[in-house]
């Protein structure tokens, strides 16, 4: 097992993830007891703090993002004094120099975690390697993006690679840390219910919606260059597709996980040339309204105008045995009715019904796996109502819920970032994406791209606050299929 480490270098300490994200996990963390008693966490960004300043920084993050019942004052100042920080702006060789003396020697495991633009990824890479923080007892830790597109994402990865080996990477995806994302495999391979059931002759179709109510909120420069797809499809969205339609792994370790969503990604048949109209929408919010109040379209959020997609609507299929003709349906875009992230599982109904024509529709069984906002998970099944029957049975669908903060009511809910940087410090790499995946994704993205090009796809408007352009709603109704909303 890989040893702990002992120091954690943090890249961009200051910056809005830091503050809503990392620093409340690493106290969190702390707090709990759960991070390696000695460890010390060295901030850097380029902002010209010294250690007070930046403890006092800390602590005003801590006071704002986290909880005040969470917020013990004997527990935040044992964080802050774990706390210190130095300036580094990657272009400056010397700054790496400065950062190397603080850190101190590393053979007892330093784990660094890159929170920046990717265009400083290839600068920061190497003055970690001039510096002598990319020994053997370093592993990194990467924040998305990674990359635009197939040749950037292999640009990135062949810097860090030229660095770091394969099994000291850790590229972060976010969605990986949530707590019902890992109750999927929990469901599906620690119950025997589903798993006979959970192929093509049991499932009919599967879901996956995240949907947002925001617009660009402060991220102009990056969406813009973006889209929809590459920010939301190409990592979160894929992985769980991944989850949901991998086979089971051997053992719940980085290998073995890893290895069956690699399959899963080389197993999706192309949305390319030939079918991207067919197969993909993509529209653009105009002005609208959401939560009750009237909101601007994209191009006067942004100020000029643009063909990037805020939303798009996929219509994929993976050419293995297990799912042989089951449509998966992906959808996702900003100023949305409603925030949420789901995977909704409709099964195949039942071969025959001995109730038709007694007043009894039957509806096919419903599998939801809320992950936001509120985690849940919901089965929908037939019961029948109560009475006497007189007219024939009555039959009403009916749900049954597992809402993970009632099931698990003395277990406190955690950040997802809690996890994946403990994973980080700890050297477990399961939760954390491989490169291969990677690349896998992006070859799938870069051909619906092409094809929307060679097409000559513009985004269609839809109204902010609506879900999307009706042609969404045509992409499922083509196979009968209606999206849950």
């Amino acid at each position: 097992m890989t040893a702990p480490s002992e120091k954690l270098l943090l890249f961009g300490a200051t910056g809005d993830l830091s503050q809503r994200m990392l620093l409340p996990s690493l106290y969190g963390l702390a707090a709990d007891g759960l991070l390696p008693s000695g460890l010390a966490i060295v901030g850097t960004a380029r902002s010209g703090h010294d250690d007070a300043a930046f403890r006092g920084f800390v602590e005003q993050a801590l006071r704002r993002f986290v909880p005040a019942e969470r917020l013990d004052e004997a527990a935040l100042g044992g964080f802050l004094a774990r706390v210190g920080y130095v300036p580094v702006d990657a272009s400056k060789e010397g700054d790496f120099a400065a950062l190397a003396e603080k850190v101190g020697s590393t053979e007892r495991g330093l784990s660094i975690f890159l929170s920046t633009a990717p265009s400083l990824f290839g600068a920061t890479i190497d003055g970690l390697a001039k510096a002598g923080l990319a020994g053997d007892g370093a592993r990194i830790g990467l924040e998305k993006p990674l990359g635009y597109d197939m040749a950037s994402s292999r640009e990135i990865n062949d810097a860090v690679g030229s660095v770091f080996p394969e099994e000291r990477i850790f590229r972060i995806d976010h969605y990986l840390g949530k707590e019902t994302v890992q109750n999927l495999l929990a469901l599906r391979f620690a119950n025997g219910l589903f798993e006979p059931l959970w192929r093509e002759g049991g499932i009919d179709h599967v879901q996956i919606t995240v949907s947002e109510t925001v617009g660009l909120e402060g991220r102009v420069g990056f969406y813009d260059g973006a889209g929809a797809l590459r920010d939301m499809v190409q990592n979160h969205m894929l992985q769980l597709l991944a989850l949901v339609a991998m086979e089971p792994p051997a053992r719940f370790d980085a290998a073995a996980v890893r290895d069956e969503k690699v399959k899963v990604f080389r197993s999706l048949r192309p949305i390319d040339r030939a079918t991207a109209a067919s197969h993909s929408v993509i529209g653009q919010y105009g002005a609208g309204a959401v939560a009750g109040g009237p909101v601007p379209g994209y191009v006067d959020e942004l100020g000029k105008p643009s063909d990037t997609e805020t939303f798009v609507a996929l219509k994929a299929n993976i050419d293995n045995w297990r799912w042989k003709g089951v449509p998966f349906y992906l959808r996702t875009g900003k100023r949305l009715p409603s925030r949420q992230s789901e995977i909704f599982i409709q099964f195949k109904g039942v071969p025959h019904s001995i109730f038709d024509g007694r007043g009894a529709v039957l509806q096919p069984n419903k599998l939801i796996i809320r992950l936001q906002p509120d985690e849940n998970v919901r089965l929908l099944l037939m019961a029948k109502e109560p009475g006497l029957d007189r007219d024939g049975i009555r039959l009403r669908e009916v749900p049954l819920d597992i809402s993970m903060p009632n099931a698990f009511a003395d277990s406190r809910r955690r950040i997802a970032y809690e996890r994946l940087l403990l994973d980080l410090v700890e050297g477990d790499q399961t939760l954390f994406v491989r490169r291969d995946e990677v690349e896998a994704q992006w070859e799938w993205v870069d051909a619906i791209r092409d094809g929307w090009a060679a097409n000559a796809m513009k985004p269609k408007p839809y109204m902010a606050g609506t879900w999307g352009p009706s042609a969404a709603i045509a992409l499922t109704e083509r196979d009968g299929v209606t999206w849950h909303d």
